[in-house]
């Protein structure tokens, strides 16, 4: 699309071309001026226009220098006092006429190659002095007898060409500039744009691949630890079927569980992998999972759940640590009965989950794979996990997350 958008000149070449332009407007009022003054006047007994070539072969070549010659404005300087010298030669044998034009494009000269308009007006209004002056010295040595209401009024023209060529010339000369600027700061936004965007889909890509890693992460330690879990419980069954058959009867049930929950993460997983969001609420999601706790198993699950908006990354969460807790407390602890609460109040998001099996010292609770993962996870999403119990009086997982808009609502 910007390769359609033509371009203006760059600054450096509105003055390469611009030097030419003068160069040859230079040239071209010479040729008039020798023109106008080919028969005519004398100063001292000189006829003009032997004075009129050397002086404009004079003016063509140091104005060459100085177009192409000259870089800086200080080496400039000796330049423009022989130009100012030269035009006091060419007012003296000349009718006068374009002297001001010959004026007009030294100023142009310098307009192009300056940036700051307080020094176009100085010198602008310095070049208006000195036509000024070189027009009363001109008509003294002329032995014109003029008085400064005269001379004034005679230069007046001029003096209106020169002020008008300064206002529209560097009207001109500020609007091209200053579209240059912005064109360029326009360029440059558009390519900090394309490398913005680029910098983005390339940021969402190692995103995506992260959280694809993540999840088979999640698949492998979650799944794999569940099927391990369900192969020990039936393995346990098995060895006690025939000694303590209502034993084999709970360890065969909380297999099933566990089998359940490993199946129900695979699936979650899949579908996360595929681009899938969840398609139902949080609360139906907690129901779906007590009905698979209680379907053949024998336990009740109470609940008393919110339905709370929830990212993708806390949904799970919640959803694998109430998975993990009734499995945990039916396998560990046999339990019987359990409480769900989830709540949002206080500018968090509360999570309860307790039993009413074995429990034991919390002196002697050592943390396995699954207690660990619950920590990690909820640390990266900045929540909080702890647990509660005592022997004989159940045990309790608690855990803190901050509302969406926080840690982990973007995955």
């Amino acid at each position: 699309m910007n390769d359609l958008i033509p371009k203006p000149f760059s600054a450096s070449l509105l003055v390469k071309y611009g030097k030419v332009l003068v160069f040859l407007l230079l040239v071209l009022v010479e040729v008039l001026l020798f023109a106008g003054n080919w028969n005519g006047k004398y100063y001292a007994g000189i006829v003009s226009w032997y004075v009129l070539l050397p002086a404009t072969v004079f003016l063509l070549a140091e104005n060459a220098v100085k177009l192409w010659g000259v870089k800086s404005m200080r080496a400039k300087i000796p330049c423009y006092v022989c130009d100012v010298l030269t035009l006091l030669v060419l007012t003296l044998f000349t009718d006068g006429n374009l002297i001001s034009t010959l004026y007009i494009i030294i100023l142009s000269e310098f307009y192009l190659t300056q940036t700051r308009i307080a020094d176009d007006i100085v010198m602008a209004a310095s070049c208006m002095g000195l036509f000024l002056i070189t027009s009363a010295l001109a008509a003294y040595l002329n032995e014109i007898e003029l008085d400064i209401g005269s001379l004034i009024s005679g230069i007046f023209n001029d003096l209106l060409l020169i002020t008008f060529h300064f206002l529209v010339f560097n009207f001109t000369i500020q609007i091209y500039r200053k579209n240059r600027e912005i064109t360029a700061a326009l360029e440059e936004l558009n390519d900090k744009n394309e490398k913005l965007e680029a910098a983005n889909s390339e940021l969402k890509e190692v995103a995506a691949l992260e959280e694809r890693q993540r999840i088979a992460k999640d698949i492998h330690d979650t799944a794999g630890h569940s099927i391990t879990t369900v192969i020990m419980q039936t393995e346990a069954a098995r060895l006690v079927l025939d000694d303590d058959p209502e034993d084999a009867k709970r360890k065969i049930a909380a297999a099933n569980l566990q089998a359940k929950h490993a199946l129900e993460e695979l699936r979650e997983s899949v579908h996360l992998l595929s681009g899938s969001s969840a398609g139902t609420g949080i609360r139906d999601a907690v129901m779906q999972i007590v009905h698979d706790s209680t379907d053949g198993t024998g336990i009740t699950i109470r609940t008393d759940v919110e339905e709370i908006e929830l990212c993708d990354a806390k949904r799970r969460l919640v959803l694998n640590t109430l998975k993990e807790g009734i499995s945990n407390g039916l396998r560990h602890g046999g339990a019987t009965a359990f409480y769900f609460e989830l709540r949002q109040q206080d500018g968090h998001i509360g999570f309860l989950l307790s039993d009413n099996g074995a429990g034991s010292d919390i002196a002697d609770l050592k943390e396995g794979f699954g207690l660990r993962g619950m920590h990690r996870r909820a640390e990266s999403l900045g929540g909080d996990v702890w647990f509660e119990t005592e022997r004989g009086e159940g045990f309790e997982i608690h855990m803190t997350l901050p509302p969406d808009g926080g840690k982990g609502e973007k995955v």
